[in-house]
């Protein structure tokens, strides 16, 4: 595991008149930069592996590296700044970073950083597990004040990973299955307590590179950080490769611009000046380059800074660059065209030369560390190679010279680079990776052989027993690593580690067991991706009345009841009928509440209120006397949905305001969200013609929709926040806020259409034709009236029909 390292630092010191001059460290001379490293000789290229080949000065990036230095400086006047640095790879975000951090801490900021890697993306809260990690080893030797021991063990429990940290903090004991909302909202709650007390106590920078292999929860959180610190002095600072952008990073930026929370700098390939430009800057030469190097070195990179530095180190390694009578000579350069396919023409080209200089021994713990992963433990190569500490120190020194790895700490390397990484990895057969993940994953079990070690090490486990092709083990770690990712709600990584169980448990082969479809398909749905979610919950049912599993069989068929709800509402009733004819055989009293509960909703969503209301309080019966406070709370809320839909507005309110008494006391935020709607909704004077005075006050309803926007905004629910705003917008309209109200209906059709939730697209339609009846627009009055019923129609849904015609 690693941070990245720095790929170059360019400088262009020919700044226009609105440019803002830097802090260079070093000397200017007619328009180049001269640092320390640039008044070496050539014998820097003598020596190509022992000596660095990297660009000491910045160039190309002095408008970029200003709107840093000018956010920073705002940053420190107490007002939250975020910035996105984005590029293909190589192109010199880390580089600017760098910069960017440097100047930072000469203006007093704590920095505080951690990366992403591509294996990152299945594992939860990886780039804050390493900026933790980093803070805290610096806070070991010190004792820890009495605030961050209490920090220190909230956050041992919630990332049993930096247990291996602080090993006198044991986690204490957590139920075997925690909501994840609310594991992940306390995780939030106290990452955001922690960094906003830092900031408070000295301004902070908060950088996050690579955030294109950054896991879901990550990414989550990092919105929920950016938007709870716009009033501390806190600077953000994250990276991202713009050719590989996944869907779930395009919606996280998304957010950021719809919420403008964040500058973006887009870092382009520089021009053919700019490399001649570096290049007299890494030959510390004041004259021009020669005309064919540079032609052959732009043509190859294309202006790309890494690949210019690694065709270099290439071209001295093997001879084609050397440096003669005191001038650079680039001896390949022949009218045959032959001549220059001795120059490398990839970074894997350039990889392989650096190698083939190493010694055997190096280059066989190289290899190992390839398929390791982009960072790797000193001692897990110790324990696989049986070197001694003696034997691999100076293999290490050797790697690190070679610019192939850089030393992290005392324990932990990483590769200068992914693509260097990935080079050595591509070279392997096979049968050899298989070999070598195999030998990865014993030693990983027999280091870490007590579970809590297992635990922090799930993920690394579960992946190279799957590349192993060790499948009995793989299926255990890839379940295992599945769910603990389904808790943390990091529903991407949970489906990537789910996926290869169920390939593990086919290559066995087995019959897997339906729990392993029914996890995928609740991930699926998490993300609104229907079909694969009906398809896994089908699959689910299907393997569980193989194996009379009666408890997995109703809670599929339940799963594929609440997934129809959002499309069809007569398959949705189909399938809660089924759960429900299920429990009874089952004789198990609560399942045949919660099935009792989802039958009463469609049936009052279907207009049969009276037979809907019958089996809340039946449901309500049957969990009052088992004193299951959740149960009573969920059927509360739906009683008061029900009496709200029968025209009873006193007892909705009545009932939703006990729900939420219970839900606040449970901490169950997404059905808190849902009810303080709803008691707006019924609350309002508009909710029924038979009275013209609202039940609450105009600020006590929209004070509900507005929480219950709030805590959907807070972790992250589309579906949540379509409702709420819909339900602000009707709040709104029933005290005649025709301007607002409109705003919240568009943005509540808007959500609503874009994750396809037909529900919700419906009513928020009626919204915005209703908001067109009073204001005497007839026409787009009638257009969204009808655009909304006929979706009602789609939906099944009675009550919708009945109201919009």
């Amino acid at each position: 595991m690693h941070r990245k390292l720095s790929l170059f630092i360019l400088w262009h010191t020919s700044m226009t008149p609105d440019e803002t001059p830097f802090r260079p460290s070093s000397t200017t001379i007619n328009g180049i930069v001269e640092s320390d490293s640039c008044k070496e000789t050539a014998e820097i290229m003598t020596l190509p592996i022992d000596k660095s080949v990297i660009c000491p000065i910045l160039i190309g990036r002095t408008r970029e590296l200003a709107a840093l230095y000018s956010l920073g400086d705002v940053n420190r006047s107490e007002q939250g700044q975020a910035a996105l640095i984005s590029g293909e790879a190589g192109i010199g975000k880390s580089r600017l970073v760098a910069e960017a951090r440097s100047y930072g801490v000469s203006q007093g900021f704590l920095p505080l950083q951690g990366s992403c890697f591509q294996a990152d993306t299945s594992y939860p809260y990886a780039p804050l597990l390493d900026l933790l990690r980093a803070f805290f080893a610096n806070q070991i030797s010190a004792s820890l004040t009495a605030s961050q021991e209490q920090i220190v063990s909230e956050l041992v429990q919630l990332l049993p990973d930096l247990a291996l940290l602080f090993p006198h903090h044991v986690p204490l004991p957590r139920p075997q299955t925690p909501d994840p909302v609310q594991q992940k909202r306390r995780l939030f709650i106290v990452l955001t307590h922690f960094l906003t007390t830092l900031a408070a106590q000295q301004p902070v920078l908060l950088i996050v590179e690579d955030i294109q292999w950054c896991d879901e929860s990550s990414l989550d959180f990092l919105l929920h950080l950016a938007r709870h610190g716009l009033s501390q002095p806190l600077f953000f600072l994250f990276t991202y490769r713009s050719e590989e952008i996944s869907p779930g990073l395009s919606h996280w930026l998304a957010q950021l611009d719809r919420e403008r929370l964040a500058l973006e700098l887009v870092l382009k390939r520089l021009s053919r000046i700019e490399v001649d430009a570096m290049l007299q800057a890494i030959f510390a030469v004041l004259h021009p380059i020669p005309t064919e190097l540079l032609e052959t070195i732009y043509t190859l990179t294309d202006g790309n800074p890494f690949f210019v530095e690694e065709i270099l180190k290439s071209l001295i390694t093997t001879g084609e660059l050397q440096y003669v009578d005191g001038k650079w000579e680039f001896r390949s350069v022949k009218r045959d065209s032959d001549a220059f396919s001795l120059i490398p023409r990839s970074v894997h080209d350039a990889v392989r030369q650096r190698v083939d200089q190493l010694s055997a021994e190096s280059e066989q713990a190289l290899t190992l560390a390839a398929v390791a992963g982009r960072r790797f433990d000193f001692t897990l190569l110790q324990t696989i190679l049986h070197w001694d500490e003696d034997q691999l120190l100076p293999l290490m020194k050797e790697l690190i010279a070679a610019q192939l790895v850089v030393e992290e700490s005392a324990d932990q390397f990483a590769f200068r680079h992914a693509l260097i990484r990935q080079a050595i990895y591509s070279e392997l057969l096979v049968r050899e990776r298989r070999s070598l993940h195999l030998g990865i994953a014993g030693a990983l079990e027999f280091l870490y052989a007590s579970p809590l070690q297992r635990e922090a090490y799930l993920a690394d486990l579960a992946y190279h027993f799957y590349e192993a092709g060790s499948w009995a083990k793989a299926l255990e770690y890839t379940e295992r690593a599945g769910e603990r990712a389904l808790a943390l709600y990091a529903p991407r990584a949970a489906i990537e580690h789910l996926t290869h169980a169920l390939d593990a448990a086919h290559q066995l082969p087995v019959t897997p067991p339906g729990k392993l479809y029914y996890a995928r398909g609740q991930a699926y749905e998490t993300l609104g991706e229907f079909d694969r979610a009906r398809s896994d919950y089908e699959r689910a049912l299907d393997t569980a009345h193989t194996a009379s599993d009666g408890q997995m069989e109703w809670q599929s068929m339940m799963a594929l009841g609440f997934l129809w709800a959002e499309r069809d509402y007569a398959k949705a009733g189909a399938w809660f009928r089924q759960a429900l004819d299920l429990a009874a055989r089952l004789a198990d009293p609560t399942l045949r509440a919660r099935s009792l509960n989802r039958l009463g909703n469609w049936l009052v969503n279907t207009g049969r209120s009276e037979e809907g209301l019958q089996a809340h309080q039946a449901a309500l019966r049957i969990f009052e006397e088992q004193h299951n406070t959740q149960g009573m709370a969920e059927t509360l809320d739906l009683l008061g949905i029900t009496y709200g839909m029968r025209g009873d507005r006193i007892k909705a309110v009545e009932q939703l305001g006990q729900a939420i008494a219970l839900f606040r006391t449970l901490g169950d935020t997404q059905s808190l969200l849902s009810s303080l709607a709803m008691r707006a909704v019924q609350s309002m004077p508009g909710s029924s013609e038979t009275t013209f005075w609202p039940l609450r006050t105009r600020n006590e309803c929209v004070q509900d929709a507005s929480e219950s926007l709030r805590l959907a905004r807070r972790i992250d629910s589309l579906a949540g926040q379509a409702f709420a705003e819909n339900t602000l917008a009707h709040t709104l309209l029933s005290f005649g806020e025709f301007g607002p109200a409109l705003s919240h209906a568009q943005e509540a059709s808007r959500i609503a259409t874009e994750i396809e939730h037909q529900q919700w697209m419906v009513a928020s339609t009626s919204a915005l034709g209703h908001i067109y009846v009073l204001l005497l627009a007839p026409a787009p009055a009638i257009k969204a009236l009808e655009a909304s019923l006929s979706l009602a129609r789609e939906l099944g849904s009675t009550f919708w029909m009945t109201t919009l015609a």
